[in-house]
């Protein structure tokens, strides 16, 4: 799931960005009003990670100012202001959710993530099929032939992407960014380790293999080798 925190505090975003992160997420971080309401206007996120008290443009404008374009994107403000004046107040301006800091992670993550699910339309758009290969977006599962596969949060999500655009050639470019958040090549041989652990977990054990390398393009997820 791609997540924007909008943060000023620079020791707070780290820990909040490298802890979502490792849950699996792809998080983009910035570090003033305008710069997230920017951001925001112009990229799609699952979920906005919302400071209350911000340079430049406070998170409730940004919250209220989204809602007025018609930006339906989960929001969890947090904030130092504790009081029920100022919960009502950010929930009235249009966040989905209020955090007092100091916060435990495990409660925002926890936060962020019903967020997610609540969001979530109907559950054709959260389990992805291939085959006998199933991937729940939500429980973070994979199963193939009612065999549970355990993978690494980076290995969840680089199926997760591939699944998405089954039947599609997927391109390094397009894994770097959309896994990895890389707007560049870091020139490293990353995606095909990952690519060789996944191919050991979802196709090693199996009779026909799902993953599936196009010379010269990119990957395919799909049934057979057409």
């Amino acid at each position: 799931m791609r997540i924007l925190v909008i943060e000023d505090d620079n020791q707070a975003a780290g820990f909040l960005v490298k802890g979502l992160r490792e849950a699996g997420h792809a998080v983009d971080h910035a570090q003033d009003g305008d710069e997230g309401f920017a951001i925001a206007k112009a990229e799609d996120y699952d979920v906005l990670v919302v400071d209350r008290m911000l340079p430049k443009r406070d998170g409730l404008s940004i919250i209220s100012a989204l809602r007025a374009e018609g930006d339906r994107t989960p929001a969890l403000i947090l904030s130092a202001l504790g009081a029920v004046d100022d919960r009502v107040l950010g929930l009235r301006a249009g966040g989905d959710d209020y955090l007092t800091k100091p916060y435990a992670f495990s409660e925002l993550l926890a936060r962020v993530e019903a967020l997610i699910r609540r969001a979530a339309p109907e559950e054709g758009e959260t389990v992805y099929r291939v085959g006998d290969l199933e991937l729940d977006r939500l429980a973070r599962t994979v199963t193939r032939a009612g065999q549970d596969i355990v993978l690494q949060p980076r290995e969840f999500r680089l199926l997760e992407y591939l699944m998405k655009h089954a039947g599609q050639v997927v391109t390094r470019t397009m894994l770097l960014e959309g896994v990895w958040d890389y707007h560049f090549d870091p020139q490293t041989n990353v995606i095909d380790v990952h690519m060789s652990r996944l191919r050991g977990k979802i196709d090693k054990s199996f009779d026909a293999p799902l993953l599936h390398t196009v010379r010269g393009a990119g990957y395919i997820v799909r049934v057979g080798d057409r």
